[in-house]
């Protein structure tokens, strides 16, 4: 039986509208960098620190002083804090279609909900605020713990926020513990975990781009996950 439920944010729970994607593309483009559409797919669910760290690395800063690199890494990082604040402003993000009653019906039967997320906390507790999402025990809440990259070492595809969530919820056994989200090292992170992986379609990836990677379960939408039957081995 499943004893925790682990969430990404955007793209898996959470509707942005893309803005995380187009606006971590518009700060590495600004330092004159090309990004391919692959690697920035590639990195979209990690901590968004080391992703634009990567982003620039592939687009040409490896022979740049490392001290001169972690300046723009920096700068690159506010920009795109800036950039996003304005879109969300300006386009608010909302809650996928039945996520709101899929995350109350399984904490109705006991599961714990958390949401994991590339985001640290200055970003995600806002977002969440502007959509009324709330921590704590009880009906009134939302979830019961939310996890951040600035809760833990590193961020996906590194296990360790799904680790945190079991530590926050008290949960033990990772063969308990379902982790969903729209992206490749969102479902390398649950495996990685120890945790039943599953990939869902709200994102910009295809079922067949799943696929590739083993052992997921790949779903429509958080939605679903209520339906679904998992036997683990």
């Amino acid at each position: 039986m499943i004893q925790l439920a682990a969430f990404d944010i955007a793209g898996t729970t959470v509707d942005d509208h893309g803005h995380v994607y187009r606006a971590l593309e518009d700060a590495v483009r600004e330092n004159g960098v090309d990004v391919r559409a692959e690697d920035l797919q590639t990195w979209m669910g990690a901590d968004k620190i080391e992703a634009i760290r990567a982003l620039l690395r592939l687009g040409g800063y490896a022979g740049v002083d490392a001290a001169d690199v972690e300046r723009t890494v920096a700068a690159t990082f506010a920009h795109f804090r800036t950039i996003l604040a304005e879109r969300y402003a300006a386009e608010p993000p909302t809650p996928f279609p039945g996520v709101v009653e899929a995350l109350a019906e399984l904490r109705g039967r006991g599961i714990k909900v958390a949401l994991t997320t590339g985001f640290s906390r200055d970003v995600a507790a806002p977002l969440l605020e502007s959509i009324g999402w709330t921590v704590g025990e009880g009906p009134e809440h939302t979830l019961d713990a939310l996890v951040t990259t600035s809760d833990v070492a590193a961020g996906r595809p590194a296990p360790y926020m799904i680790h945190r969530a079991m530590e926050k919820t008290g949960v033990l056994d990772v063969s308990a513990v379902l982790a969903a989200g729209d992206t490749v090292v969102d479902v390398q992170a649950a495996r990685n975990a120890g945790a039943i992986a599953v990939g869902v379609l709200t994102g910009k990836l295809t079922r067949e781009e799943f696929a590739s990677q083993p052992g997921v379960v790949v779903l429509e939408s958080v939605a679903d996950v209520p339906a679904l039957e998992v036997t683990r081995t």
